[in-house]
């Protein structure tokens, strides 16, 4: 008589389940592996660092339609989930020349743009010239177009900016809406560090721009 043959189950990911047991066996270990994930990953885009994609052309040339980027929280502080205002303690504030992602005080719209002045600093502009504590700022990333000043806006100040707040440029100056329209942004409102580009697309295109992969910003 032949020793009976002891059927073994198989969780291979090529083969379906067929019973019932076997299909809870496989939604409980899928369960397990999707609570092992948000684990890890909820709390890295929370307090660590996130992904942002580039939508528009205010940042231009430094920052590209299609860009993708890595921005850390640990600089600044992460912000503090469901607690307005409250963020873990950081490195120390935005200074001028990052690259700050923050949330606009008028819509709550999250913009990207380059710290130019902090706290305390006087700040003004003259037919599209920045001055900061009354030296013309060198700044040679800025882009700007062929429109006609406007004025209060590519002409304004001095102003002092508050304490607990930063001002805030876009480096196309002439297709930027940042703190010349809505005002300085204050510390709670800001959001992260940009720091680098993982991966770049030509929208009009349609093709990777692998040069700028692994840019610093």
């Amino acid at each position: 008589m032949k020793p009976s043959k002891t059927r073994r189950k198989s969780y291979l990911p090529w083969r379906i389940p067929r019973t019932r047991q076997e299909w809870m066996a496989e939604g409980v270990d899928w369960l397990k592996t999707i609570v092992v994930v948000l684990a890890i990953f909820l709390p890295t885009i929370t307090f660590v660092v996130q992904g942002y994609r580039i939508p528009s052309g205010s940042m231009e040339d430094t920052l590209l339609i299609g860009d993708f980027l890595f921005a850390d929280k640990i600089t600044y502080g992460a912000r503090v989930p469901f607690v307005s205002g409250k963020r873990l303690p950081g490195l120390r504030d935005p200074e001028p020349g990052d690259i700050v992602i923050f949330k606009s005080p008028k819509t709550g719209e999250t913009l990207i743009k380059r710290c130019v002045a902090a706290a305390g600093q006087r700040v003004e502009m003259s037919n599209k010239v920045l001055f900061v504590d009354g030296d013309r700022a060198i700044e040679p990333y800025v882009k700007t177009t062929h429109r006609a000043p406007i004025p209060g806006i590519d002409s304004f100040g001095p102003i002092v900016v508050p304490a607990g707040s930063i001002f805030c440029l876009g480096d196309n100056r002439d297709r930027s809406q940042d703190c010349r329209f809505f005002g300085p942004v204050p510390l709670p409102l800001v959001i992260a560090k940009a720091d680098i580009l993982y991966f770049s697309f030509n929208v009009e295109r349609w093709l990777p721009r692998f040069n700028r992969v692994g840019k610093i910003l």
